[in-house]
């Protein structure tokens, strides 16, 4: 079996990622000071990675960050996810440290602020200096209408910080900050902005660095805090207009959302790498642990789960292009459902590996260590209630608009043909809602109306139109319930369903657009209807394992990736993880 969807378009992510790959070198090599075992010692000292940080200095990981009309290598969400997600594949924790806080950062500033202050932040990260993103403050978790930390025009004025902000990534090590503070006294929606500080010109009188915050996963990200005390800033520092904190970080949040899912899947390919070997190397019952046919099917089921969140992940990142302001539901739906595969795939790995899974050294010491540094997929960021919080509002105008207006229009193509060029992502074109139009869904519809008798997959793809007809019937009785955070646990519910449902679409349109001359056709299907299969499970639609004629190919494929030295994601390119 091969893959899903034909390996993509040689070019520049595919150049990109395996320039990375060759720095990192062999993960097994006992000797190299980025592989498995250094990543593991580096993680029972809850330190980053220092060869990591030089390898990725001398990558220019940084450029990734910067658009390319600001003199940076970002060309498009997909190839930042294929970049990061290789190096999620060696340490999620050197990904999650090094680069995801710059990017976050980075994202604000390109959707609402100045074109000066996009030329500096750009040259400031071209330059090699990390950048922070400080949201979070413990008392209000991810509610940003709470924040507490101030900036108050003093007498010069100047804004002055007062307060805290904890739990931040790169805090202590960041040249740049993007900090989300209260800059209006009066309550409401527009009393918080989102500041471009240069965290080197703090008077460290009025600033005082909080220890790291201890964590069960993700030992080595630096996850720090401060304490300002009357702490003059330019009053220039506002990104976009005063006030509109809150908007901009919603909006920058639809790429946030769809990318660290996306580097995430990077970890599963390892944690699965690491349990295929681990069990076809353990007797169980006189032979191989993979002789057995739960093991296989375990295994498989992580692979399909894998491809899944990769198809997911690949349509609403290229989404993010062609239908940028429909990109907030899609985001939205891929941090609500993503984590939340990558997460039971791995402890699904876990109860394959039985009690070696919990070892701290040994083959599969790195195990242990994955399935801490997977937790924090499904909450940080943003959590599942938050992005299912960002979505019910706007279901049922969706489902009035959107689904029923049979002259809806779908996405472009070019979105389900991955690594074929996208026009320039347009950050100003980020919106807050979608208007009720979803041409993702419009897009499933579509297609199972043209597929042909003898598609394969065509009673999926009508099983599929089917809920999502229910879900719009569903969505009716809703009437004037509330539909924000106090909403019943229906509603959400419902929120959920739809997202399996842009799954589901994301999946079967791959299938439908794929190029005709596209190398081994034949898997295709198979691989589709396990992920479909596994999608089904993840929706609570049935708990049945994924059946033997679905799963022996897969296990099949996954062996073979293993022993070629290829990824297990749509790229199917060569790692030396």
């Amino acid at each position: 079996m091969s893959t899903v969807a034909p390996a993509r378009t040689p070019g520049l992510p595919g150049t990109e990622v395996a320039a990375l790959e060759e720095l990192f070198g062999l993960a097994a090599h006992p000797a190299n000071p980025v592989g498995s075992a250094a990543v593991v010692d580096a993680d029972e000292r809850g330190e980053l990675l220092a060869p990591g940080v030089e390898l990725l200095d001398v990558f220019g990981l940084n450029a990734h960050f910067v658009p390319a009309a600001l003199g940076g290598r970002f060309t498009g969400l997909e190839t930042l996810v294929d970049v990061l997600r290789t190096v999620y594949r060696r340490d999620p924790c050197l990904g999650l440290g090094y680069g995801a806080g710059s990017f976050m950062a980075g994202a604000n500033v390109w959707t609402a602020g100045s074109t000066a202050q996009q030329t500096w932040l750009a040259a400031r990260l071209l330059d090699g200096g990390p950048a922070a993103c400080a949201y979070h403050e413990l008392e209000h978790g991810g509610d940003l209408s709470r924040a507490g930390l101030t900036a108050l025009p003093g007498a010069d004025g100047r804004l002055r910080l007062n307060g805290r902000k904890e739990v931040v990534a790169n805090l202590r090590r960041a040249r740049t900050t993007v900090l989300f503070a209260r800059t209006d006294a009066a309550p409401g929606s527009r009393s918080h902005s989102q500041l471009l500080l240069d965290t080197e010109a703090w008077d460290p009188r009025r600033v005082r660095h909080l220890e790291r915050f201890t964590t069960a996963g993700m030992r080595g990200v630096p996850l720090g805090g401060a304490e300002f005390t009357d702490c003059a800033v330019p009053h220039d520092s506002v990104v976009g207009y005063p006030g509109h904190g809150v908007e901009t970080a919603l909006r920058s949040f639809q790429l946030t959302r769809i990318a660290l899912p996306g580097m995430t899947v990077g970890l599963l390919d390892t944690a699965l790498r690491t349990a295929l070997r681990g069990a076809r190397g353990r007797r169980l019952y006189g032979a191989a642990a993979t002789d057995l046919p739960l093991s296989r099917s375990i295994l498989a089921e992580a692979f399909a789960d894998l491809l899944l969140a990769d198809m997911f992940v690949t349509v609403a990142a290229r989404s993010a292009h062609t239908a940028t302001a429909r990109a907030g539901v899609y985001a939205a739906a891929v941090k609500a459902l993503v984590p939340k595969v990558l997460m039971g795939a791995v402890y699904r790995l876990s109860e394959l590996l039985g009690s070696q899974f919990y070892l701290r050294g040994g083959p599969q010491a790195l195990f242990q260590k994955l399935l801490r540094d997977v937790q924090p997929t499904a909450f940080g960021h943003a959590s599942r209630v938050s992005c299912l919080s960002a979505l019910l509002p706007q279901l049922p105008l969706t489902a009035r608009r959107g689904w029923a207006d049979g002259e809806a229009a779908e996405l472009d193509a070019r979105t389900f043909t991955p690594g074929e060029p996208l026009p320039p992502l347009a950050f100003a074109d980020l919106a807050v809602t979608a208007g009720g139009r979803d041409p993702l869904a419009r897009s499933l519809l579509s297609g199972a109306a043209r597929a042909s008798a003898d598609d394969e997959l065509r009673d999926a793809s009508r099983t599929w139109c089917a809920e999502l007809g229910a879900l719009a019937e569903a969505t009716a009785s809703l009437g004037r319930a509330p539909l924000g955070p106090s909403a019943g646990p229906g509603a959400f519910a419902l929120a959920a369903r739809w997202t399996g449902v842009l799954a589901a679409s994301a999946c079967l349109n791959l299938w439908w657009h794929r190029p005709s001359d596209g190398g081994e056709a034949v898997p295709g299907p198979l691989a589709v209807r396990a992920c479909l299969h596994r999608l089904g499970a993840h929706m609570d639609h049935h708990r049945d394992p994924l059946p033997a004629a679905l799963a022996e190919p897969l296990y099949a494929e996954l062996v073979r990736r293993l022993d070629a030295g290829l990824t297990f994601d749509l790229g199917c390119r060569p790692t030396g993880a």
